[in-house]
């Protein structure tokens, strides 16, 4: 009994070790379909409305939109990916910013526990800057960012690099800041993001576990 037991245990431990393993390190979520995907909501007003769009520019022909332009101002759309469930990450995403004329802006959280405790960076076209925040209770703080040209209606690459409490942003592959924030270490989701009326398109999301 005691030899059978112990063969249990350890079949169980092989499994575990082996399923450990198996979890990818790297990641190329299907933008094309809404499948695997979870939408929240950060603040007031309406939930996003995400869909599959047509674009011949994006990864494989077809883009992921937020495509309703509710105009309350703290409202943030989140569309989060149920795969990796990690604290130190990179990720990279392009985005579009399509239209908007109170907000025009599109952003990458990491660390997404739920709706209300993420980091974020952001890039907003009508604003020309990319922000970095922690979203504590529901509440954005910004603790970094930089001002650089974002033109609307054009694909651009933005990336957060996330290890311990030091955060990497870069954009259109070329960094921009490096930050340190301890607020949220824990592990988290990867999603999407969109601001107030912001209507912004997304494709190409990269997605490496550090650790």
């Amino acid at each position: 009994m005691t030899t059978r037991r112990t063969l249990l245990a350890g079949a169980g431990l092989a499994g575990a070790v082996l399923a450990t393993a198996a979890r990818p390190a790297r990641a190329q979520p299907d933008l094309g379909e809404l499948q695997g995907f979870e939408p929240l909501l950060t603040g007031r007003g309406r939930p996003g409305r995400w869909a599959v769009v047509p674009d011949a520019s994006a990864e494989g022909g077809r883009a992921m939109a937020q495509l309703d332009a509710d105009p309350v101002d703290y409202r943030f759309p989140l569309l989060a990916w149920r795969g990796l469930l990690v604290a130190d990450v990179e990720a990279s995403v392009r985005f579009k910013a399509v239209s908007g004329r109170g907000d025009r802006a599109g952003g990458l959280a990491v660390r997404v526990a739920d709706a209300n405790t993420y980091v974020v960076v952001r890039a907003n076209a009508l604003e020309d800057n990319v922000r970095l925040y922690r979203v504590v209770r529901g509440g954005r703080q910004q603790f970094a960012g930089a001002d650089v040209r974002v033109p609307p209606g054009e694909w651009h690459t933005l990336g957060l690099r996330a290890d311990g409490d030091r955060f990497t942003v870069t954009f259109n592959r070329r960094e921009l800041f490096t930050a340190r924030d301890p607020a949220i270490a824990g592990p988290g989701r990867v999603a999407l993001w969109t601001k107030a009326d912001s209507v912004t398109w997304f494709s190409g999301l990269a997605v490496r576990a550090l650790r």
